[in-house]
């Protein structure tokens, strides 16, 4: 299962289409205040998580996951357009980060490294 959390609907439509050919479920959620319910039913192979998000954002969801036991080794990919996104990413125990706008392929080949 890949978990996908973004505030953006068009961002999250577009990686659910670019992401349903690799075989695993998608889980697209835009409200990341849901993430910690979604992932204590069942653990992802992997995140897809913005950075920037009302109310929790990306790098508060990323601590979360690091803290907990079950999902510290949880691979994560942040994407942002924030210029200091990377930083903040690589802090909050990020596996990789993307600058939106993001080559489409570079993504699938972070997706695949992972999965496989």
């Amino acid at each position: 299962m890949i978990l996908i959390c973004d505030d953006d609907p068009g961002i999250l439509e577009m990686l659910e289409l670019v992401l349903e050919d690799t075989g695993y479920e998608i889980i697209p959620e835009a409200n990341s205040l849901n993430v910690r319910a979604i992932v204590n039913k069942q653990v992802p192979d992997l995140v897809i998580l913005d950075l920037w998000m009302p109310v929790l954002s990306g790098d508060q969801v990323l601590k979360m996951f690091r803290e907990n036991p079950i999902t510290k080794d949880l691979p994560v990919i942040v994407i942002s357009a924030s210029t200091d996104g990377n930083d903040i990413a690589l802090k909050a125990g990020a596996t990789h980060f993307l600058a939106k706008p993001f080559d489409v392929e570079k993504l699938l080949e972070l997706v695949e490294g992972h999965l496989n």
